[in-house]
């Protein structure tokens, strides 16, 4: 589901963003394009934090409940955001939610794949590029016209983002093998 969500939202949205039917549909498009984007941050994080957090149920029945309720305000964020920068700005709580997961597997007690941690950060920065490389509109900034078709900032955005959606993918797969033989220590 993580991984379709954005694809189906964002297919929608370019297939008819340039309807005839005014601003109105637009946004509508626009709003389900920003949908997708927010479940494959909340699908694609809960693996994460369950694995994570595995060893203690309380914390991580916690943790995906507040996850979830900052989910559903980056989705209300991102879909009634009038910038690319607002919209990027709604997933901030989402990646430093991770990020502090991500540092609990380092530092702290935290469990999962040795190897789904490389794979997880290279999501993130990509996505964090993508979002960014679409933002301030490079390369076309600096050759006005040229990218119109190929090779724009939207599209390098987009070809990130799916290697992002890939790399969660994988990070998820070697996490979801790897909890088939972990045991938590006794208390």
């Amino acid at each position: 589901m993580a991984c379709l969500c954005p694809t189906m939202g964002s297919v929608l949205y370019h297939l008819f963003m340039n309807h005839v039917g005014g601003e109105h549909v637009y946004d509508t498009l626009l709003s389900l394009d920003m949908v997708g984007v927010c479940l494959v941050n909340t699908l694609g994080a809960i693996p994460i934090i369950y694995i994570t957090l595995l060893c203690y149920p309380s914390v991580q029945q916690t943790a995906l409940l507040v996850y979830i309720l900052l989910s559903a305000h980056g989705i209300y964020c991102a879909t009634t955001a009038r910038t690319n920068v607002r919209r990027l700005r709604s997933f901030v709580w989402q990646a430093l939610f991770r990020f502090s997961l991500f540092l609990f597997r380092v530092y702290g007690s935290g469990v999962g794949s040795p190897n789904s941690l490389r794979l997880f950060v290279i999501m993130d920065c990509l996505a964090l590029l993508g979002g960014l490389v679409n933002i301030v509109q490079i390369p076309e900034r600096f050759k006005p016209g040229l990218f119109d078709n190929w090779g724009n900032s939207h599209q390098i955005m987009h070809v990130m983002v799916i290697c992002s959606i890939i790399y969660l993918h994988w990070g998820t797969l070697e996490d979801l093998a790897w909890i088939k033989s972990y045991q938590c220590p006794a208390e």
